[in-house]
């Protein structure tokens, strides 16, 4: 269609673009039709010049849809053609809540909680219409809360009322603060959507909500649990089109990515991924298990809980109130003629036991831990009871890691660091570093997206006697760092280098985990 358009437009002289995003609607978040009307016929009023409106369509010959908006507008109409990738993505900048919606809706409440609130058209998140303001506030706080890339909603009371917190790149950031009045609907209603117990109000339970927005199914993962002044509720969003699976798209550098390959391509073998709560561990099994999964491969999984569902591999969910934990979910998947097992995480002595025999034999098992860094893990396994000689044997390699915040492109600028920084990270030589400024783009933070760092311990012969010898986790790293081991800090250094992030985003995750 493409390239016919483009043919149509010379011929016709029709302005023909392959970019919307600077247009001045788009820009300013000006909607002139309805949201269902701009996707359904791909139309979208762009500008306004000389009394005539401009409108973005895919096909140059689509009078119909020319027509619908004139109708719909009442205004004279100038044909712009664009390819649909860029119309599409137009229409959900255009359409996306403004910064300031719930903070506005927020304020409007405050003022009068009995004003007659029309509802924004452009979502099909919560389909239903919305003619309270507590159901309007909700919707615009999840809109909004996805279309700036938060990991969690926090819905936390307190003495004065209710704060809501996103977690956006690994930070908690304070966002809007409703009306203290609207505390108990406003969790009322998510606990409805969650088909939890709204009349259980002393104990923790737990849900999950699927949603739609602008075509994209996504759950939430939700919690509550009592607390001083109300229940305290938290939504993990689960956006299956944010995951990014595949090794090769996680950022590794070259040399840890080929050893990585190469360890998830063993016949047997335990690898531990390990990294404290929300580091990437579970995208770094996903993305692992994702690469070997094949019809000649059948891999099995348990975790706590399934938070993504993959094609082409069967899935358990641990559910503590059947008495299905991992230990005994392991057992029963043992039985069930697996090739690659991932275990969401080794909590005890008996999990790690069926591990390491699951290992011996003959199948590839990957898991996660909780420890600071790579040789820890070893350590920590020690620590449950597991036998040294057993991990000498079974284990064949840790990767610990970390995601710090990227610099914002929009803002980025360089600067002359000083030198007791450049020791820090362990540069000799002084050389500029990049920072972000702040902007509309990052809200003011300087930072977008996240980046992983890594550090990658192969089990060779070396380390393998350390382990015999002793389990200890200081002269294990040793060894490793000896052998050719690139520490976290090490890979975050690498990655100040090249502007990818800055030397306190990597200070702050790596800072007294490794010794220095």
């Amino acid at each position: 269609m493409s390239d016919r358009a483009q043919t149509l437009c010379q011929e016709f002289n029709i302005p023909y673009v392959t970019d919307l995003s600077d247009q001045l609607f788009v820009r300013e978040k000006t909607q002139l039709i309805p949201y269902s009307l701009a996707k359904t016929r791909r139309a979208l009023p762009v500008d306004e010049q000389d009394g005539l409106l401009i409108v973005a369509l895919e096909d140059p010959l689509d009078l119909e849809s020319l027509e619908a908006v004139r109708c719909f507008t009442g205004k004279k109409i100038k044909e712009l053609c664009a390819p649909r990738d860029a119309i599409e993505a137009a229409i959900e900048q255009c359409y996306h809540q403004k910064e300031d919606a719930a903070s506005s809706l927020i304020a409007s409440l405050k003022e009068n909680s009995s004003d007659d609130l029309t509802e924004t058209e452009g979502y099909d998140l919560l389909a239903q219409t919305a003619d309270s303001p507590v159901i309007r506030l909700l919707n615009i706080v999840l809109a909004e809360a996805i279309q700036q890339g938060a990991s969690d909603i926090h819905f936390e009371p307190s003495e004065q009322g209710l704060v809501i917190r996103y977690r956006i790149d690994g930070v908690l950031q304070l966002r809007h603060l409703p009306p203290k009045e609207l505390q108990t609907q406003l969790i009322t209603r998510m606990k409805v959507l969650a088909k939890l117990d709204i009349a259980e109000q002393r104990l923790p339970q737990d849900g999950r909500i699927k949603l739609k927005i602008g075509g994209r199914e996504i759950d939430f993962r939700v919690s509550t649990i009592p607390i001083v002044y109300g229940e305290r509720v938290v939504l993990r969003i689960l956006d299956k089109s944010n995951i990014v699976l595949g090794l090769d798209r996680l950022g590794m550098a070259s040399e840890v990515l080929e050893k990585f390959n190469k360890l998830i391509r063993l016949s047997e073998g335990i690898i531990l991924v390990t990294g404290p709560t929300g580091s990437g561990k579970t995208t770094t099994l996903y993305s692992a298990i994702n690469d070997v999964n094949s019809p000649e491969v059948n891999i099995m999984t348990i975790e706590d809980p399934v938070e993504y569902k993959l094609q082409n591999m069967a899935q358990v969910g641990v559910n503590p109130k059947i008495h299905l934990d991992f230990a005994t979910g392991l057992r029963h998947i043992l039985r069930q003629d697996p090739d690659v097992i991932m275990i969401g995480e080794i909590r005890d002595k008996e999990t790690a036991e069926i591990a390491i025999q699951a290992s011996l034999t003959g199948h590839l098992v990957l898991s996660t831990l909780h420890t600071n860094d790579a040789p820890s893990a070893l350590t920590r396994l020690v620590e449950m009871g597991t036998a040294c000689y057993l991990l000498s044997s079974t284990v064949v390699g840790v990767l610990a890691q970390r995601l710090v915040r990227t610099i914002c492109p929009h803002c980025r600028e360089s600067y002359l660091p000083t030198q007791l920084e450049c020791q820090d990270l362990g540069i000799d030589e002084i050389q500029p570093f990049y920072q972000g400024r702040g902007c509309d783009h990052c809200f003011g933070l300087g930072y977008k997206g996240r980046h992983g760092i890594y550090e990658l311990m192969v089990m060779n012969h070396a380390i393998k006697q350390q382990i015999l010898k002793s389990a200890d986790a200081i002269e294990l790293r040793e060894v490793a760092l000896k052998q050719g081991m690139v520490p976290l800090r090490g890979n975050g250094a690498d990655l100040v280098r090249r502007g990818i992030t800055t030397s306190a985003e990597v200070l702050r995750v790596t800072r007294g985990y490794e010794g220095e």
